[in-house]
């Protein structure tokens, strides 16, 4: 035992003082809060582009909005279209907005800009829209229809689902728990993600691990001093310490991150904005609360049930995978691209799983998703992509025995491989052999 512990030693505090690990560690969760909150804080703090634009309007329709915060501001003139071109800049504008009559019904309005630089395609869809607008209602006037009855036929349609619960006596309790399908999907899709990319990079660190050793004939040293098995071991458990803690400080400082995002964007508007209050755009706010109801949404998730069943599943998953790819590092030859067909059988099943990621999430109660959360090769990236739709208990407990079970399988299965493996050289193992030495004696 004192063995084994000195060996998951090395292996875990050979990685973890590595600085690649470090950074890896620390940046990721900073990257992700990163990608939710600073599009708000650039919305909030930095200004927009504003264009002052002189308009000669040859319609008749068009009326300058008094939003002096818009994206762009209007000013009509009388003047020739040829003198406000070779007058703007004399005049303070940006440029000359041209609306030429209005075509036959059906057909497309094209309007002319004229300056020495180009429009960004947020001040072109303002400008359009704000033309659209007026050309709009003066076809419903034009009809003999009230505008104001127009508005009333749009109607913004929008859902807000409310989880429902029933107590063992069958009665209805109404929990007020909140739920979203796009958030449940993006947790879905993030945990998948997170274990396939973990199972993927740390099992083959392993056999990365076990064919170095091979190759440079170590292995032979360390063998007359342990037991294949136990060696086999000390690399699973030290690489699983590794990504374990990787993991759980991942978890900590996104929960730390995220918890500061929203406190700062939770803040009063006024607050926000009073530094750059003229700077400040319409929409910035919305913005900010649109932000602040993802993270309130993320913070009433039951993390309570989800976190410690997606680290079961990495846990289970990563004995899975790292089992077979030392197995697979100890069966290769000295031929490094032949031996990839094999390590290609092992990745195979996972490599399934995040392609079938998609319609699983899409549709997380079908017997698709519900089988392959039970089956143990698929259900450590399927299950945790479940788990936010929350699938009925026993299927997570069947899937949660399944997966213990065979962990302990592989584990055998692969110990028996690699202790005749490890010390194979010159040539790839085949098929037969490998079923061979799994069924031989000590």
């Amino acid at each position: 035992m004192d063995k084994l512990w000195l060996i998951v030693q090395r292996e875990y505090l050979t990685r973890v003082k590595k600085k690649s690990f470090i950074l890896i560690t620390l940046l990721s969760p900073i990257i992700f809060v990163a990608l939710f909150t600073i599009p708000v804080l650039v919305a909030l703090f930095a200004g927009k582009e504003k264009k002052s634009l002189v308009v000669k309007d040859d319609s008749g329709i068009f009326v300058a909005p008094a939003d002096t915060s818009a994206r762009a501001r209007f000013t009509l003139s009388q003047e020739p279209l040829d003198v406000l071109k070779a007058t703007y800049k004399g005049q303070g504008f940006d440029g000359v907005l041209y609306i030429p009559t209005l075509p036959p019904n059906g057909e497309k309005l094209s309007l002319s800009y004229f300056s020495e630089g180009q429009l960004s395609l947020s001040v072109v869809g303002y400008v359009t829209d704000k033309v659209a607008e007026q050309v709009s209602a003066k076809k419903v006037k034009d009809a003999g229809y009230s505008e104001d009855v127009m508005k009333n036929f749009k109607t913004k349609v929008g859902i807000e689902q409310e989880e429902l619960a029933f107590n063992k006596e069958g009665v209805l309790v109404e929990t007020g728990k909140k739920s979203s399908a796009e958030l449940a999907t993006a947790i879905g899709f993030i945990s998948g993600f997170i274990i396939y990319i973990v199972l993927i990079f740390y099992g083959a660190m392993i056999m990365r691990s076990v064919m170095e050793e091979k190759t440079n004939r170590i292995v032979e040293v360390i063998i007359s001093s342990v037991k294949p098995f136990q060696l086999m071991m000390g690399k699973i458990l030290g690489v699983s310490a590794v990504g374990l803690t990787q993991m759980l400080i991942w978890i900590t400082m996104t929960f730390v991150l995220s918890s500061m995002a929203t406190a700062f964007l939770g803040m009063d508007a006024a607050s926000v904005q009073s530094p750059m209050a003229g700077m400040q755009q319409p929409g910035s706010e919305e913005m900010a609360s649109q932000a602040g109801q993802v993270f309130e949404a993320l913070a009433s998730q039951n993390w309570g049930y989800i976190l410690p069943l997606f680290l079961f599943y990495f846990v289970g998953g990563y004995f899975i995978y790292a089992s077979l790819f030392a197995a697979v590092g100890a069966s290769m030859g000295d031929d490094m691209g032949e031996s990839q067909s094999l390590s290609m059988v092992a990745m195979a099943p996972i490599i399934l799983s995040i392609i079938l990621i998609s319609p699983v999430i899409e549709n997380p109660t079908s017997a698709l998703a519900r089988w392959m959360s039970i089956f143990p090769l698929f259900s450590p990236v399927i299950m945790p992509a479940r788990l936010a739709f929350e699938p009925p208990l026993w299927e997570v407990l069947l899937s949660m025995v399944m997966l213990a079970g065979s962990a302990v399988f592989f584990v055998w299965l692969s110990g028996r491989i690699y202790r005749v493996g490890v010390l194979l050289y010159g040539k790839k193992a085949t098929l037969k052999e490998m079923v061979k030495w799994t069924f031989s004696g000590e």
